[in-house]
């Protein structure tokens, strides 16, 4: 499938998801209502840089100062706000003297939620395991700006193998106790208050072939917030496996998932529900009670899967690999809810539990309720119509004038030609109407043609007639004119 390609999915709820990548970026994606449910990426903190890959990261997403600490490649471990990425404090990782950072690096972070008494209140437990497995417990003074000095205690460190590389750990959720598990490194479970060893796992026997799997831990986790003696750890084999510190050291359930190793395992908050997810990308939903595989999420991901987060709230997990795409599903469905492309591979992905679609909202217009703002729309709505009637009057109008311009323009161009080919009136001759009653006179009056050719007034009486004939065409054209006006104005 091309990664510009648009997937088609119904949408997820609004969420808040940071994830982190082989650059040492950190993207910022929400989903909000008014995106129809689909995520788009807000924010981004800082700069690619291959030497600062994000290895581990861990949330605090308290209501009030929500911390963030991630782990990078150079041996730096940073606390930040996950509101607007703004670095509080970092402090290098802790590893055996004389060897590099990049030699050993961060495979296990967290950051504490349950504050001790003895320590100040804008202070952070931090709990770092590296690949040697060096394990340390520090707390961190977070300064109130980022001028001020920071002055951090010395931290509490042990080894918690004697060989091999330490390739998972996890944190149960009392903070009291935590598993690790690697490669040439069977799964033990440590006391965080003691530094001190409780349980360790021991090998599961030969095949029927009489081949011995070699101990290869991938992924672990604790089943149950209330219980630490149960947890699931997978396997580089495909094996998924649950042990039991109370029953004994080798698994309780064992079972195979496809053909890859399995690269993610998170737990459900029902106690008995896990998500796994292998190098193929095939991410599934089991119930660890029985081994029975409840169903794999609908739509493969074409990369390995390096981290699954489930939502402390909404019935939704979140994905994310090799393959640059961060993937919303539904648990209840296994459908895939909405999905984007971010360009790097991913290395983990976690949820602001506290994130709310409608703040932005909200926070534009508090003040202004939504009667008044409903009533003021429909005011500008009843106001809008007339203006558009008025528009189209005008442009009527415009029209009406336009073509009565037009006529008066012909008419007043058919006198100007009727005036050139007229004969020029004296001064002192009468105007329009008297000259039209003038002519109407003359018309009316017998003509003096019918008078003897002998009589006295011949020459002088045929003059005067000519001159009247003369005056009386010129008269009546004028008038038959002016008639004409009158008819076309009526």
């Amino acid at each position: 499938m091309p990664r510009t390609s648009k997937l088609e999915s119904p949408g997820c709820p609004p969420i808040r998801a940071l994830t982190f990548d082989v650059l040492g970026l950190v993207k910022v994606v929400e989903t909000r209502a008014k995106q129809g449910g689909f995520p788009e990426v807000v924010q981004r903190w800082g700069e690619p840089d291959t030497s600062r890959s994000v290895l581990a990261a861990s949330i605090n997403d308290r209501e009030f100062h929500p911390l963030l600490a991630i782990a990078r490649k150079s041996g730096q471990v940073e606390v930040l706000s996950p509101l607007n990425g703004n670095l509080h404090v970092s402090v290098p990782s802790v590893c055996q003297d004389g060897i590099r950072p990049e030699d050993d690096a961060v495979v296990g972070l967290h950051l504490f939620k349950q504050q001790k008494v003895e320590v100040s209140p804008r202070s952070c437990t931090l709990f770092t395991c590296t690949t040697k497995g060096w394990a340390s417990v520090r707390s961190v003074e977070v300064p109130k700006s980022s001028g001020d000095t920071v002055c951090n205690g010395t931290p509490t460190t042990w080894n918690v193998c004697a060989a091999g590389n330490i390739l998972c750990s996890k944190v149960h959720a009392k903070e009291n106790y935590a598993l690790f598990g690697g490669k040439g490194v069977e799964v033990n479970v440590w006391d965080l208050e003691k530094c001190s060893k409780i349980w360790t796992a021991k090998s599961p026997p030969k095949n029927s072939l009489g081949i011995f799997t070699p101990t290869w831990f991938t992924s672990a986790t604790f089943l149950s917030k209330d219980d630490h003696r149960k947890f699931v750890a997978g396997t580089n084999s495909h094996q998924v496996r649950l042990y039991d510190i109370s029953a004994q050291r080798r698994p309780v359930i064992s079972f195979d998932f496809r053909e890859t190793p399995i690269k993610a395992v998170t737990e459900d908050m029902d106690g008995h529900t896990i998500y796994i997810g292998n190098g193929s990308g095939d991410l599934a939903s089991v119930d660890i009670r029985t081994g029975k595989l409840l169903g794999c999420f609908l739509g493969k991901c074409s990369g390995s899967i390096r981290s699954i987060a489930r939502h402390p709230q909404l019935p939704l997990i979140a994905s994310c690999g090799l393959d640059s795409y961060l993937r919303v599903w539904d648990i209840k469905s296994r459908q895939l809810l909405s999905a984007v492309f971010l360009k790097q591979h991913l290395t983990s992905v976690v949820f602001d539990s506290h994130f709310n679609g409608k703040e932005v909202a909200v926070s534009a217009a508090p003040s202004e309720p939504q009667d008044d703002v409903s009533e003021i729309s429909d005011r500008e709505e009843e106001t809008a119509l007339p203006v558009k009637h008025k528009k189209a009057s005008k442009e009527e109008d415009h029209r009406q004038s336009g073509s009565s311009k037009k006529k008066k323009k012909k008419l007043k161009s058919k006198k100007k030609e009727v005036a050139v080919s007229a004969v020029p009136i004296a001064p002192n001759e009468p105007q329009d109407d008297d000259v039209s009653e003038i002519s109407e006179r003359e018309v009316e009056t017998p003509l003096p043609a019918k008078r003897k050719k002998g009589s006295k007034d011949h020459h002088g009486g045929s003059k005067k007639l000519k001159e009247s004939k003369k005056k009386g065409k010129k008269f009546k054209g004028k008038a038959d004119i002016d008639d004409d006006d009158d008819d076309d104005d009526s």
